[in-house]
């Protein structure tokens, strides 16, 4: 029973990170696309609600259930070897995965007061660093280097 409980728990923490990370990627995305149009235009206003709908009812509540279920799996399943080096790297990626979703939070409030004052270039990359700590975490999770 224990075991099954673990393997639901770790099923719900892929799923919500997957969802989390949909949100990650594609949020930097709409900012490039806003920085694009005038602000206070309907395209604006459009993609203001996009992006609050995407953070709001998306992101925040998958990044809560990835946390919530990394949490336990970290320190309730009892599976977690913390003598091993991947471990702290991976929480690393993991608390800078979180800062990364605080800015965009930060970012997306800028662009709904029509205070953005950046370029549709820095948002590009700002949209890679999701995708680099993700990959930085699989490897580390799976391969297990150190």
């Amino acid at each position: 029973m224990v075991e099954n409980a673990y393997l639901w728990i770790k099923a719900a923490h892929v799923i919500a990170v997957i969802s989390w990370m949909a949100g990650l990627l594609y949020l930097p995305r709409l900012f490039v696309y806003h920085c694009g149009v005038e602000t206070g235009s309907p395209a604006s206003e459009m993609l203001i609600v996009m992006e609050r709908r995407l953070y709001r009812a998306i992101m925040t509540p998958a990044m809560i259930l990835a946390v919530a279920t990394g949490l336990w799996l970290l320190f309730g399943a009892g599976v977690v070897d913390f003598s091993e080096g991947w471990v702290h790297a991976k929480i690393l990626l993991a608390i800078l995965l979180l800062a990364a979703h605080f800015l965009m939070a930060r970012w997306r409030a800028d662009f709904a007061a029509g205070r953005n004052r950046r370029g549709d270039g820095f948002y590009r990359v700002a949209n890679e660093v999701p995708t680099i700590l993700m990959i930085g975490i699989v490897i580390l999770v799976i391969v297990r280097p150190f």
